[in-house]
């Protein structure tokens, strides 16, 4: 038999209800701009019915409602392929503005880039090979000289401040994920009490995806939940949170980079000592755009290895302005080579084979095959610059003879140099920028000429080696087109012959570090080549921008609170409360007849 208050009851649940529908609506309201906030709702259920007799048997009556759940409004497919999205589009942001600081140091828009120096150094020659005997423009390819020099090293300490501000970036991303993941093990401790009694960790929820968005930006990731509601979340195959554990990440010991100049880290997992290699997001953006910095050294590297190498082979061609002094008489080549001067003596000076670039007493060669420099150190008193020629028979019967510098001496020692060394190895010769060492600037040629007597009549066998005029500048010439000459047209002025140790084959000098470029094409290919990749990397995070606003408006269309809705279902609940109310009010005035007045008529 159906109980007298059980509509009492009936009506207790719907104010019950009702006000927990209320409360709902008030939170969600309050964390409307709540970051990672997702709105709840009451799931309500009618309660069993009761039985009651009646004519036609047994009839079910409604007990009510009663509130069975609050959960949260989430579309977890919408975060998985948020957290995936959010890893490449953090990997693209990293990259760009890694590319906008190099493009900071290849900015050529002023004039402090390598660009305009190279332009000037290209003047300061032409100038000197119009006048080859004016000090002042013999002065201005020093100093032209050293300013591109400079500027090649100031693009190479910047790319290396750029690597290691890299590495003390990377650093801080290591420590936040750490700490990030240290805070999902203590929700997951957390949501697993909680939820051990059948209810739902709600906002303990919000706080752990939201925590999983911040580590989906350092890094690809795999998110799995388990039967107690714990996350375990898996980046690259490796398990970094697996429910009440996880694993720490750290730098390593700084690794000594000679090559570069730099100090090394690589990123192990402190628990296993493995290194943990990010397959996208922020941190393996970093390790990509450190190598591509080291990538731009090496660049810069060639461009220093080909002033050191194959521009100073050419200026080996040619002689200074002393090269003229008539108080050096005349130097005759004789029958085995040798090049004499009128007393007989051999002549062996400082005038022919000079570097342009570098150490006076160090032979630069390229070596493509590992592309790296070679620096064989001559030791001090021992190297040996002279004049030979060579013969080659023309079809006509006559013979031509052309000059070759010829460099010897005792080899103290040989080093192989890469990346930033080149670059520091990049400076005048100091024999160049000593008083009066402007004059040691091998501007000029000088011709064979077979030697005759004083009738006129030619010795055999006797040679002269003469300047083109007194102020030719052909070398000069030959070095302003070198900056803009192709390999193989530069290999047909190269005459040097460089010796190692006094005898040997001559060492190779038509290996360039710009391969068959020339050194202004290759620079403009560097630069070319980082405008492009810059600018199509900035279409790629633009395109993923829109993706990523899709996924976020994909989960805000589920998660997020619409004040609309939150306001429309305040007043129906507000309705269902006054009216479970009301209804409750009725009832008690109903059972108040009932108890108090019924039947007290005859008292």
């Amino acid at each position: 038999m159906r109980s007298t208050f059980s509509g009492l009851n009936t009506m207790v649940r719907g104010v019950f209800a009702n006000q927990l529908s209320l409360d709902t609506v008030g939170h969600n309201i309050t964390n409307a701009s709540t970051e990672g906030y997702s709105r709840q709702k009451v799931n309500l259920a009618a309660t069993r019915g009761q039985g009651v007799s009646s004519l036609y048997g047994n009839v079910m009556v409604g007990t009510g409602v009663d509130s069975m759940s609050i959960e949260r409004a989430r579309n977890i497919y919408a975060d998985k392929q948020f957290w995936q999205e959010t890893s490449t589009q953090e990997y693209y942001k990293t990259t760009q503005v890694n590319y906008e600081k190099v493009e900071a140091v290849f900015d050529d828009s002023d004039k402090t880039g390598i660009l305009n120096a190279m332009d000037e150094f290209y003047k300061a020659w032409q100038n000197l090979s119009k006048d080859a005997s004016t000090a002042s423009a013999r002065v201005a390819v020093i100093e032209k000289g050293n300013t591109l020099a400079d500027r090649i090293k100031t693009a190479g300490q910047q790319l290396q401040s750029q690597i290691n501000s890299q590495y003390d970036d990377m650093r801080v991303t290591v420590n936040k994920i750490n700490d990030t993941t240290a805070h999902i093990v203590e929700l997951n401790k957390n949501i697993m009490q909680q939820e051990a009694t059948g209810a739902s960790a709600n906002d303990l929820r919000d706080q752990r995806d939201l925590l999983v968005d911040e580590l989906s930006k350092y890094m690809n990731l795999n998110v799995y939940e388990d039967e107690k509601g714990m996350y375990s979340v898996v980046s690259n195959g490796i398990t970094m949170v697996g429910g009440v554990e996880r694993l720490t990440l750290e730098m390593s010991d700084p690794i000594n980079n000679g090559d570069y100049g730099i100090n090394d880290y690589v990123i192990n997992i402190k628990e296993s000592g493995i290194t943990f290699l990010p397959q996208n997001g922020s941190l393996k953006a970093q390790q990509d755009t450190i190598a591509e910095d080291k990538a731009y050294i090496d660049k810069l590297a060639d461009m220093a290895g080909f002033l050191l190498t194959t521009f100073n082979n050419m200026h080996q061609q040619g002689a200074g302005i002393n090269g003229t002094d008539s108080s050096l008489g005349t130097f005759v080549t004789q029958p085995d080579g040798t090049v004499v001067d009128e007393s007989g003596r051999e002549y062996k000076g400082p005038l022919y084979g000079m570097n342009f670039y570098g150490d006076d007493n160090t032979v630069y060669e390229w070596d493509a095959d590992n592309h790296q420099m070679k620096a064989t150190l001559m030791t001090a008193g021992t190297v040996e610059r002279s004049i030979t020629f060579t013969e080659t028979n023309n079809s006509d019967g006559t013979v031509t003879r052309t000059p070759k510098v010829d460099i010897s001496g005792t080899v103290k020692s040989t080093d192989t140099v890469r990346g930033i060394n080149i670059i520091t190895a990049l400076t005048v010769n100091g024999q160049l920028s000593k008083t009066g060492g402007q004059n040691n600037v091998a501007a000029r040629i000088f011709a064979v000429e077979q030697k005759t007597d004083e009738n006129g009549k030619l010795l055999d066998g006797q040679y002269e080696i003469v300047p083109n005029g007194s102020k030719d500048g052909t070398n000069a010439v030959n070095l302003s087109a070198l900056m803009n000459m192709s390999g193989s047209e530069a290999q047909k002025y190269n005459t040097a012959n460089i010796h190692l140790n006094h005898s040997g084959e001559a060492i190779s000098t038509s290996a360039r570090a710009t391969n068959a470029d020339s050194l202004n094409a290759y620079y403009n290919a560097i630069t070319s080549r980082l405008g492009s990749d810059a600018e199509s990397l900035k279409a790629k995070e633009s395109s993923q921008e829109d993706l990523i606003t899709q996924i976020v408006n994909w989960r805000s269309s589920t998660a997020g609170v619409d004040w609309n809705e939150e306001l429309t279902n305040m007043i129906t609940f507000q309705k269902g409360y006054s009216a479970c109310s009301r209804c409750l009010t009725t009832m008690d005035e109903m059972l108040d007849r009932l108890i108090n007045n019924t039947g007290t008529v005859g008292r």
